[in-house]
């Protein structure tokens, strides 16, 4: 069985310093034996994020100023790719070998996948070893685990059906893996498909500003109440998943910026919806 082909959509604004990187070990990959179509949507960069990405050949998507959402911008990309699968890449996300879009690709062999990308933790926190196939029930018990469009792949037929949600701050991937599930398909989970994506050491505020994003559109799309200010405590206390030891954890100030943040992203949520 030949694999599909497949069309890559990298987001970016002011990514002059790595979208050249991203895009030539994306161009190093030759999933079936052929070249991946490359569109870049430009958010109103100011620096030199468009022209690097056409000196890599890419076709360039312009997004007026102000009219950025995560969702919109990946519909315009996909509004104009051929592929069968459409590969979501950020701009600062970097394949760590040339085989990486072939075994993206590989996933979509099997017709019960709707989604598929790389992941390194089980939502206990404990490492990933083994691909796994996350169906409705897992999503429901664990609805900030899953499928990310900082580099994963989705079927176009069914992006065709149903695009993703341009009224959400962020989690559009996970609510529109959410749809697919509820009719019977599958997101695969796979440390296979990893790629080099790192925000744990970013500055503070936007350690904060990420997670309340986050948490907004999760809580938004999936009616998430709000948190109170004893659960936030505990979960600063308890929750200690992805740290090696309890100290460590509860005197991370990344970590309390992404629990504020997460925090403050159920209660803005919750204000929206009145």
């Amino acid at each position: 069985m030949s694999l599909p082909t497949l069309s890559v959509i990298v987001r970016a604004r002011d990514e002059a310093a790595s979208i050249g990187r991203c895009l030539e070990l994306v161009r190093a990959q030759r999933p079936g034996g052929a070249d991946a179509e490359l569109i870049v949507v430009d958010n109103a960069s100011r620096d030199a994020t468009a022209a690097i990405a056409r000196a890599h050949g890419a076709e360039v998507v312009e997004v007026a100023a102000g009219a950025f959402t995560f969702g919109g911008a990946l519909n315009l990309g996909a509004a104009r790719a051929r592929g069968e699968v459409l590969v979501a890449l950020s701009a600062h996300a970097f394949p760590r070998d040339d085989g990486w879009l072939g075994r993206l690709a590989a996933a979509f062999e099997d017709p019960r996948v709707a989604c598929a990308c790389g992941e390194r933790f089980l939502p206990d926190g404990s490492p990933l070893r083994a691909p796994v196939e996350q169906d409705l029930a897992r999503a429901r018990l664990h609805p900030e685990w899953g499928y990310s469009n900082a580099a994963g792949g989705f079927r176009a037929s069914l992006w065709r059906e149903r695009p993703f949600r341009e009224d959400l701050p962020g989690c559009e991937d996970k609510e529109w893996a959410r749809h697919w599930l509820e009719r019977g398909y599958v997101c695969r989970l796979d440390p296979a498909l990893r790629v080099e994506h790192d925000h744990t050491h970013d500055p503070l505020l936007d350690v904060y500003r990420r997670a309340r994003r986050e948490a907004e559109g999760l809580a938004l799309a999936f009616g998430l109440p709000a948190g109170s200010a004893p659960d936030l405590v505990r979960r600063w206390w308890s929750d200690l998943r992805f740290y090696d030891s309890a100290l460590r954890a509860r005197l991370s100030h990344r970590r309390a910026a992404r629990l504020l943040g997460e925090h403050a992203g159920r209660a803005r949520a919750a204000r929206g919806r009145g």
